[in-house]
């Protein structure tokens, strides 16, 4: 085994144990760090591989990591197994039927993207026993990505201090590189304070809790024409105080989500956000706190591994897909409306004509250069390690991520070779770092470069733990 396209045979070899775990994952969807039957089951596999497992990284219970080999680089490989809520679907089916239970449901195909990058860990884990040279692989599995920011708190416990370098991917209609795009951002919980009184005896001995958030949100809908178009701010009520409307309402929470492109504008967007707040307490007499949830910084770019994972993409070529994939394809897109398909194909430059169900193609670099206006909390990742994502194709074009579409295809034959295909991808990436020493010393040296001229901020203030559910 002395080249990184052999490990595909490995790959294909190890397939079917993690074919069961990411179903198996889908099975029990599990929120922000409420994973316990996910991780226990990433946990099982990794000790069934022989990986030498350790728990509870930066005081997370629901976190897992495996490692195996000796000495040299270390390479970690990120997966992720949370759930989103009201996203419960059965699988295969190409109408919206919610199963009994949570409501969760992996609509953004996690179970897929813990499983495969653990397939890919196991492959080189086999890899470097049989070449004997030195060097580690690292599996982390990763709680809380949708809006709970586990690695933001696992960067920030140093959990990836001695990583070399980081690879992971993300479930996506296209397989290419993972654009080096995306937004900072920031959670914070904003509480205002007044006092109650009878609405209509004593109207004006009362002072509206929820007369500030309303003046708070009006505010900030002004506040958006005055901020960077690519940034974003969004709200929902927490507590609106009570649902009396004859009491004046002395307490109410409103919860803000603030981000923009870079990590330097969202600190300072949400400064602004804040003096708005202030602002609606000062003109109803109100007091107000605020309280971070969670943050995640933008994603750094590293272009040196970016041309090492597309090279090896682009030797594998696209995924095997068959025409009963590209039938349930079809099946599934008649469930979505024009509007998802066209801005699907207009991401990836394709032609409105275009009628493919199924990516057949690996997309070039300077055709996935585009802004992805989400988040994630690989990005804290990124500042602390050199870093590179992968997109894998499992579902069918126009797919929206969060939707139960893709709850529906999470268990299908094309979610598990869209999964297994970009396993390979991150193996033989790994594989590529291990072996070539100038690749990872450009990497290293322009990551150093890039934080020497913007320091890494952890957006997530020191005093701020974890939102873990309670004992």
């Amino acid at each position: 085994m002395q080249n990184s396209d052999a490990i595909w045979d490995v790959v294909e070899a190890r397939k079917e144990r993690f074919i069961a775990l990411s179903d198996a994952v889908w099975d029990v969807p599990e929120l922000n760090y409420c994973e316990d039957r996910s991780s226990a089951l990433h946990e099982q596999a990794l000790r069934e591989e022989g990986f030498r497992v350790t728990r509870n990284l930066a005081g997370l219970p629901t976190s897992v990591m495996g490692e195996a080999g000796e000495g040299g680089p270390v390479i970690a490989i990120l997966g992720e197994y949370d759930a989103l809520p009201g996203l419960s679907q059965a699988a295969g089916e190409t109408a919206h039927r919610p199963l009994a239970g949570s409501g969760n449901g992996h609509g953004c195909g996690h179970n897929l993207l813990g499983s495969a990058a653990a397939l890919a860990a196991a492959a080189v884990k086999d890899w470097l026993a049989d070449s004997r040279i030195a060097g580690r692989v690292r599996y982390y599995g990763c709680p809380a990505e949708e809006g709970g920011a586990g690695k933001g708190f696992m960067v920030r416990a140093g959990v990836f201090d001695d990583v070399d370098i980081a690879i992971s991917w993300h479930p996506s209609s296209f397989a290419g590189v993972f654009p080096a795009s995306s937004l900072a951002n920031l959670t914070i919980d904003f509480t205002f304070v007044g006092r109650a009184s009878h609405a209509a005896a004593a109207p004006h001995l009362g002072r509206s809790a929820l007369d500030a958030v309303e003046l708070m949100n009006l505010g900030v809908n002004y506040l958006r024409e005055h901020m960077l178009p690519t940034a974003r701010i969004h709200y929902a009520y927490l507590d609106a105080g009570g649902v009396a409307p004859n009491v004046v309402q002395a307490r109410a929470v409103v919860r803000y989500v603030v981000r923009a492109t870079e990590l330097s504008d969202m600190l300072a967007l949400a400064d602004r956000v804040r003096a708005v707040a202030e602002g609606a307490a000062l003109m109803t007499e109100t007091t107000v706190s605020s309280q971070v949830v969670s943050g995640m910084a933008n994603l750094l770019g590293n272009a040196p591994l970016e041309r090492a994972m597309q090279a090896n993409l682009e030797r594998i070529g696209p995924p095997d897909f068959d025409e009963a994939d590209r039938t349930f394809a079809r099946a599934m897109q008649a469930t979505l409306t024009r509007d998802d398909i066209l801005a699907a194909k207009a991401m990836m430059g394709l032609a409105p004509d275009d009628d493919r169900p199924l990516c057949d193609e690996i997309f070039p670099i300077a055709r996935m250069r585009r802004t992805m206006l989400g988040s994630t909390d690989v990005g804290d990742v990124s500042w602390t390690v050199p870093t590179v994502q992968a997109l894998g194709a499992t579902c069918a074009i126009g797919t929206p991520l969060h939707s139960w579409q893709l709850t529906a295809q999470g268990k299908s034959p094309l979610a598990h070779k869209g999964m297994v295909h970009v396993a390979k991808v991150m193996a033989a990436t790994a594989i590529d770092v291990l072996r070539d020493d100038e690749l990872r010393a450009a990497a290293t040296r322009l990551h150093a470069e890039q934080i020497a001229r913007t320091p890494y901020i952890c957006p997530i203030p020191d005093d701020v733990a974890p939102p873990l559910p309670a004992a």
